[in-house]
């Protein structure tokens, strides 16, 4: 008996190579990458932008309320004394960037008694100029030119004798 010889496999008529179910794939997967992966880093890069915005709008604010209370400290320079613990509070922010803008006591009334001496505290951060991110082009134009937060404090009692 002589040895048989497996049958040779040929092609199927029609079936030329890059044409079957498996070449019809080939390269699937870096065009899906292609198409996924800007979303997918157009979404990381929001989150992680909006969400420094929302934690140094939260420093700003904290900021001033600590102006306001050292304001109440200091009697005789509320609003250098404001602006100083301000800068204190935010200083790993951005050292020396920031605007501290302290009303005097004297032109400013509470809004709610005009017998009474308020401070406003307010601070300024030029995220426009500064940004903790870089910016990308067209997602820079959502992005706020400047976050600012204030506090107000009443000092003394006027000297109009209330």
């Amino acid at each position: 008996m002589k040895p048989t010889r497996a049958p040779r496999l040929h092609r199927a008529d029609g079936v030329r190579r890059g044409e079957g179910s498996e070449g019809s794939e080939r390269g699937v997967a870096a065009l899906e990458f292609a198409l996924v992966f800007p979303l997918l880093f157009l979404l990381t890069y929001g989150l992680m932008t909006f969400g420094l915005i929302l934690i140094t709008q939260h420093t700003l604010t904290l900021a001033a309320a600590e102006g306001a209370r050292a304001a109440l400290r200091y009697s005789t320079d509320p609003g250098a004394a404001a602006c100083a613990a301000a800068n204190q509070a935010t200083h790993w922010l951005a050292g020396d960037l920031l605007d501290c803008v302290a009303q005097k006591p004297a032109p400013t009334v509470c809004p709610y008694d005009s017998t009474r001496q308020c401070m406003r505290v307010t601070v300024i951060y030029p995220y426009g100029t500064r940004p903790l991110v870089p910016t990308l082009p067209l997602i820079g134009l959502a992005l706020p030119n400047e976050l600012r937060a204030s506090a107000m404090v009443q000092l003394e009692p006027a000297l109009s004798g209330h």
